[in-house]
């Protein structure tokens, strides 16, 4: 089946959200890209609780939804890429499951996307109205401040879920848990464009979040040299053709 678009969404333990978040997507994207022309994929990153379970039920009704499950639990970014790997859209457009994502918002970076120039790669999201603690948006702020000066990827808030890339481009970028947060310096190591969408935040009404400041901080620290070494190895031969 040919889609145009595929939403990849990984969960772990958000048995309450994951009904709203299905239903919403299907109802925007039955409206704005219409029905069989796009899938929802759903990646369970081993979840503990009923998760995997109200997925299946939903499956009878929404069937633009395909399941996919984890044998081991390997974390957000994990799941998005075995999201993309098992998508048939060409672009590939992300948001978190937490239902804090507004469906609105994800069909529109995904629709910037399809028009946008071959040069663009990614439409990245970013957060006009953090529903977070304020030590939480505090913590985001400093790290994405020293982020953005050493990387340099224009990008005020890699932590926001929505995105919408290029599914051929995201299997070019190197791989490493975490990534997620440095997608935006990583396509542009590949030579493509960012677009900066700015989306809505919601409140979380159920479940709770899977991450501390604390182990944000951490994996900045040891992920983000890594990045900068993986920029300045990158060596881009430009227009290619075969004789």
């Amino acid at each position: 089946m040919s889609v145009s678009v595929s939403v990849v969404v990984a969960v772990h333990n958000e048995e309450g959200a994951t009904p709203q978040v299905v239903q919403e997507l299907k109802s925007v994207f039955d409206a704005g890209v219409g029905a069989g022309n796009y899938e929802l994929v759903f990646v369970d990153d081993k979840s503990t609780d009923k998760t995997p379970q109200v997925l299946e039920g939903l499956k009878a009704s929404v069937p633009e939804l395909r399941v996919i499950r984890h044998e081991n639990n390997v974390g957000k970014s994990g799941g998005v890429f075995t999201g993309v790997l098992y998508a048939r859209g060409d672009i590939v457009a992300m948001m978190d499951g937490d239902g804090q994502n507004p469906a609105s918002d994800v069909l529109n970076v995904a629709q910037i996307l399809l028009r946008a120039a071959p040069n663009v790669g990614l439409v990245a999201g970013e957060r006009r109205r953090r529903q977070d603690t304020a030590s939480k948006k505090w913590a985001s702020r400093w790290a994405n401040g020293i982020r953005k000066s050493l990387l340099k990827d224009g990008s005020n808030d890699t932590g926001c879920g929505i995105k919408a890339i290029r599914r051929d481009l995201f299997l070019r970028l190197p791989y490493f848990d975490n990534m997620h947060r440095y997608i935006p310096a990583l396509v542009n190591r590949e030579g493509y464009d960012t677009l900066f969408e700015p989306v809505e935040d919601r409140l979380r009404t159920t479940g709770s979040s899977k991450y501390t400041n604390w182990g944000r901080l951490k994996n900045a620290l040891t992920d983000l040299p890594g990045v900068m070494w993986l920029n300045s190895r990158r060596r881009l031969p430009g227009r290619t053709t075969e004789v």
